[in-house]
């Protein structure tokens, strides 16, 4: 056999780019579908271990912070003289947890909320009237080059004054939130529409699809499946950024935590257990996510 005719090596995506991977499998007879079955299972059979990492990473940490404290108390008189006193958490658990119920209401309308309006911010950056891309433009901006805080602060106490509208506490944060995430997810949004290829668009217009049915049927259903990792990434960030509206007064996990240390003088052990309270739910939360990121790519 002459070289020219040897068997060409099968493609792996993992080296290359994804539009060389998928050029290079496409001359060699390889379905789509193969291509991102395959990705899927690549993905799959590497979760597990990075979970396990995962967990080992955690373990470490807790492993390196006893044992710091352990060293500590061994150095001497000049160690710190703190003394845990975990018997008074019990009986502040209820209240905590009563604020880790609003933490996540607040959470999950600003994320269904958030990519509401994300993509209807994405839609009209998109749009062809220009007034329209300048407002959306500026908006985006604003959301993105202002600090969250300054963003609740100004809803909850400045909004009443310069509109005369006088909100409930939640809904005046949430207001802030769902304007900061809109921001963010519209420009998530505007991108994974950008890269859906150009040929479905105008295979929608032959079928006299209106700009909203296509945004409907065709774009945000693929959008929604490649901007995923980022929407779970920036939604995470979301649940733990919600302990900023302690600022402005708000009984979350984070201002009921900081009550019950103020009430106790046992900061340490109170804003240790709101920090479980947070990685309890933000860790599975990311797994979860990620399985259906992984179950997603498997029905491409």
């Amino acid at each position: 056999m002459r070289p020219e005719e040897e068997q060409k090596p099968e493609p792996t995506l993992g080296s290359e780019t994804d539009l060389d991977a998928l050029a290079r499998a496409t001359m060699v007879g390889q379905p789509l579908a193969l291509i991102k079955r395959r990705r899927a299972d690549r993905g799959a059979q590497y979760d597990a271990p990075n979970m396990i990492r995962g967990f080992l990473i955690v373990g470490a940490i807790v492993i390196v912070v006893v044992g710091a404290v352990f060293i500590g108390r061994a150095l001497g008189p000049s160690a710190p003289t703190y003394r845990w006193t975990w018997s008074v958490v019990p009986q502040y658990l209820p209240f905590l947890a009563q604020g880790l119920g609003l933490t996540l209401f607040l959470s999950v309308v600003t994320i269904v909320c958030g990519m509401i309006l994300g993509i209807l911010v994405a839609a009209a950056k998109l749009s062809s009237y220009p007034p329209l891309q300048v407002f959306i433009t500026g908006y985006i901006e604003v959301m993105r080059g202002t600090p969250l805080l300054v963003q609740l602060v100004w809803a909850y106490y400045c909004l009443p004054i310069v509109t005369g509208l006088q909100l409930p506490p939640v809904a005046s944060v949430l207001v802030a939130l769902i304007l900061n995430m809109g921001a963010f997810y519209g420009e998530a949004f505007r991108a994974g529409l950008q890269s859906i290829p150009r040929q479905e668009v105008e295979s929608a217009n032959v079928l006299g699809l209106s700009y909203w049915q296509q945004m409907r049927y065709i774009l945000v259903p693929q959008t929604f499946r490649i901007i995923l990792p980022v929407l779970i990434s920036m939604s995470i960030s979301l649940f733990k950024d919600t302990s900023l509206v302690a600022i402005v007064g708000l009984a979350d996990l984070m201002y009921n935590g900081l009550s019950a240390s103020v009430s106790t003088y046992r900061p340490l052990e109170i804003l240790t257990v709101v920090a479980i309270f947070y990685f309890a739910v933000a860790f599975p939360a990311t797994l979860i996510l990620r399985r259906l990121e992984l179950h997603l790519m498997k029905k491409q």
